[in-house]
């Protein structure tokens, strides 16, 4: 049961980090094109932390399950 869950998290894992580049690069696009919002530009600020801590924390996890 827990496989499954764990498994479950990180297909939801990969998913939401998926959606995260797909707005990144589509505000990226908006910005060439116009000024960004204030929201907008509050959203591309979050989703580029989301990005980069999603990247780091499964690093520090993958390093710490093949050397911990």
């Amino acid at each position: 049961m827990i496989n499954i869950l764990e498994s479950i998290f990180q297909i939801s894992a990969v998913i939401l980090l998926l959606c995260a580049i797909y707005y990144y690069r589509h505000f990226k696009k908006i910005r060439r094109e116009r000024k960004l919002t204030s929201q907008e530009r509050f959203v591309y600020i979050v989703t580029q932390i989301a990005i980069n801590l999603c990247i780091v924390s499964y690093l520090l996890l993958f390093l710490d399950r093949n050397f911990g």
